[in-house]
This record gives structure tokens, C-alpha cells and sequence, in this order.
């Protein structure tokens, strides 16, 4: 949708006792949403960094009062020392009637594509549904007794990580059952400058995939609920009740570090930040007869095969200028981790491999490098009379396109990948303006 008009069904609240730039909300003559700073221009206060969650449990639940709530959360969901199960447990005014599991599980320890069963939280008795098993959308035997349905994960903003598939569907079913959809707003780690790759295309929707939006989308899931409702990305959400807690303090060139706020591993593959912002590059890589680290301490920070020649991959990719990134050549050998990586790829095989190390944080593209590092891994693989890719279809819905392997075969460079999606790009970040929150 190309209008800017505001609905009353969605806002961004301000919480007691907490200092944010004023949010507007309500109707406006045409009735389309436009909900946003009131004074996007102004520069951004100095100050920490405040979840949406730890707003909310400052203002002891003062949205959620009165309510039965369904919490959609898994170990990410933290205040401080404390997981906002255990705060809401705490609220008199509050019930907590469900849990609601997405990848990963509720404790986030099952292992990537593994599915995630019911159960009951031992600590406060509330029933465990999960999200990645029989189904991927909230049941209506689920919502039996929930009044509002909460969001409260750490994603890590890369379009094929599917805590934000989870989150789209969750809006859904809160549609269907005519119940507030509640966000509780949380840092993109990796920033919300870096907007890079493909945009989706409908033919390769999936989990994977959800929305027409960049690899790297650069939106925090607050924004991204509004962007999903206002431009319609899924069906029946036009009457959706939608509420964004902000996170406060946080401004778009901030990456993780500078937030100063504890890193909980958000899967376990993701177990540090560091991992999270190779991730959107390295985690593509990973879809190519390679191993990217699985099946060692550091996943997507190295990548490498027993056939490659690392020194001469390290040196093409040193010369590509890439910011903010060094490359050199190392060996490993992947070992199975249960829970994590229980099959890695060459598993027990020495490894010849490119580390990637992040020289500077606020300058590093994560997905460029992976662009150039396909490019490489293409040459290599044509020369040596070898497949690049293993699966095909799982290559082309990370990519949310076939261009990317179609560009691949025709012996395209990073380079040429990454200037066919700047339109693209371009036009979404143009779509995404009125949905900014910070």
C-alpha cells in the first residue's frame, strides 16, 4: 500500500514511567496507518538501551492487566536476570495461560529443522505449545484461554531466520480470534541501517520466507509487525488490534555491542552476537557442498571443504577491499555436537577453510561477503568438476529467488550480485519509511 493513512486497531505505546520520544497513534483522515515518531528528525537521546519487555514489566504490566495472555517466547525472552514468564507469574493483575514455542523450543535447545513438542513449563505449571511441530500457527484450542496474544523473541534480522515467520502467523491466528497482538519490541542486533540482497519473490515463499523484504531487512520485529500488517504481506490482518512496545534508547546505526544489553544465544548455532552478524552471509554459504563452521565453537565464522584451497581463497577474498572483514586461511575438523550440530557436513574430515574475522563492527556487510564467497566457491567447484549445491530448492528459498544461482552459474562476481538487488533494495527501504519506529 502506497497511501500513508493511520488506523486505530495499531499504535506504539509509551510505558509510565519511561522517557521515549512521543509515538502517535489514532485516526487520521484517510484511516491508514502511519504510526511513527512524532518527531523522526529530532536526534536521539543519550541513555540505555530498553526493551519493550522490560518497559512492560516496569510498568508491572499495565497493558497486559485484567488479561489471560499467551506469551509466543523461547530463552530470549529475558529481563535483566529474569525471564518475563516468571515476571508475569509474579503480576497479580496478570495470568499467564500459555506458552507458545517457536524454532528451537521454549529453552531453545533443539537442534535447527528438528521438531519442537508440547510440554508444561516445570517453574510456573502453564502448559507449553509448540510452534514447529504438528503446526506453525497458534491453534484455536491454544487461544482457548488467551485474551492477548504477546511477542516476545530476539530475532536477529535476516529474512530466512523464522522466529519472524513464527510471528507473522501468530498475527494471524489472533486475527482470526479477534484478540490484541502485543510486540514487545527488541534491538535488530546487526542494526537497522544495513538493508542488503534479494527481495522475496511470492514463488519461493516459505518458513524460510515469509514477506517480500530483503535477506537483510534492517527492521526491528516491532517494525516489521507494523510493515507486515500495513502492507497487507498476509491476509486478514486489516482489523488486527496491533501494539508496539518500543525499545528505548536504541537509534538504527547501533549493532548489539553498543547496547550494552547481555547476549542470550537466540539458537544454537547463534550462541554469541558474533555469530549472529556473519550469519546472513556465511548462513547462505552453508546451503553449498561446504562447512561453516558447524560442528565447531564458532559456527558461520569459517567456512571451508577438504578440496579447497583456503591460502588461495583468503588472498581473492582479501583483495575484494571488503570493509570492516579480514580473511585467512585455517584448517578444522567438525565434530558432532548434540543438540546443536548433531551431523555436521564432513564431519571427522580435516577441513581446509577461510576464518572470517570482523575487523570493524559498524563497517562490516555481512551478506557482501557472502555474495563473494559464492562467487569464489563457484569457480573453484567448475574447475574441480564438482557440485556447488546440494539442494537446490533450500538454496533458492534462503535466497528468496533463483537469480542469485542463476547469476552464480554465469560466472557473476560479489560485486555484480550485490549491484543487481540495489533497486530493489531501494524501493522496499522506500515502502519501510512510514513504518520506522527509530
Amino acid at each position: 500500500m502506497s497511501n500513508d493513512r493511520r488506523d486505530s486497531s495499531e499504535c506504539a505505546i509509551e510505558v509510565p514511567g519511561i522517557t521515549r520520544r512521543t509515538v502517535l497513534c489514532g485516526l487520521s483522515a484517510t484511516g491508514l496507518i502511519t504510526t511513527g515518531p512524532a518527531n523522526a528528525a529530532a536526534p536521539a537521546k543519550s541513555g540505555p538501551v530498553v526493551t519493550g519487555a522490560a518497559s512492560l514489566a516496569a510498568s508491572q504490566f499495565a497493558t497486559l492487566s485484567g488479561r489471560r495472555v499467551g506469551l509466543i517466547t523461547n530463552q530470549t525472552g529475558r529481563v535483566g536476570p529474569e525471564h518475563l514468564v516468571d515476571l508475569i507469574g509474579k503480576a497479580p493483575a496478570v495470568k499467564l495461560t500459555a506458552i507458545l514455542a517457536p524454532e528451537h523450543g521454549f529453552r531453545g535447545a533443539v537442534e535447527a529443522g528438528a521438531k519442537v513438542s508440547d510440554g508444561r513449563d516445570a517453574k510456573s505449571g502453564v502448559p507449553v505449545y509448540s510452534l514447529y511441530g504438528a503446526t506453525r500457527s497458534p491453534t484455536a484450542a491454544m487461544l482457548r484461554d488467551v485474551d492477548v496474544l504477546v511477542f516476545d523473541i530476539q530475532d536477529i534480522g535476516v529474512r530466512f531466520y523464522t522466529y519472524i515467520s513464527t510471528m507473522g502467523l501468530a498475527m494471524q491466528a489472533a486475527a482470526a480470534k479477534r484478540i490484541p497482538f502485543v510486540v514487545l519490541d527488541r534491538p535488530n542486533p546487526i542494526g537497522g541501517d544495513d538493508v542488503s540482497g534479494f527481495v522475496l519473490e511470492t514463488a519461493r515463499t516459505s518458513f524460510v520466507g515469509q514477506y517480500p523484504i530483503p535477506i537483510v531487512h534492517g527492521l526491528s520485529v516491532g517494525e516489521l509487525a507494523r510493515m507486515i500488517k500495513g502492507e497487507r504481506y498476509l491476509t486478514g490482518l486489516d482489523q488486527l488490534d496491533l501494539t508496539v512496545i518500543p525499545v528505548q534508547g536504541w537509534t538504527r546505526s547501533q549493532r548489539w555491542p553498543s547496547t550494552k544489553l547481555p547476549w542470550v544465544a537466540t539458537s544454537p548455532n547463534i550462541p554469541t552476537f558474533d555469530a549472529a552478524l556473519v550469519y546472513p552471509g556465511i548462513g547462505i554459504v552453508g546451503e553449498t557442498l561446504v562447512n561453516e563452521g558447524r560442528g565447531t565453537p564458532t559456527p558461520f565464522s569459517q567456512f571451508g571443504a577438504p578440496w579447497l584451497d583456503a591460502g588461495k581463497a583468503s588472498a581473492e577474498l582479501n583483495s575484494a577491499g571488503l570493509a570492516g572483514v579480514r580473511f585467512d586461511a585455517v584448517q578444522y575438523t567438525p565434530k558432532s555436537i548434540p543438540g546443536v550440530a548433531a551431523d555436521p557436513r564432513f564431519e571427522g574430515q580435516l577441513i581446509n577453510a577461510v576464518r572470517v574475522t570482523v575487523t570493524d563492527i559498524q563497517a562490516y556487510r555481512p551478506l557482501e561477503t557472502g555474495m563473494h564467497a559464492l562467487a569464489h566457491l563457484r569457480t573453484v567447484t567448475r574447475a574441480k568438476g564438482i557440485p556447488l549445491l546440494e539442494k537446490t530448492a533450500m538454496f533458492h528459498a534462503i535466497a528468496g529467488t533463483t537469480r542469485l544461482h542463476t547469476l552464480i552459474e554465469r560466472g557473476a562476481t560479489g560485486q555484480d550480485i550485490i549491484a543487481s538487488w540495489q533497486a530493489e533494495v531501494q524501493r522496499f527501504k522506500t515502502a519501510r519509511a512510514k513504518y520506522l519506529l527509530y
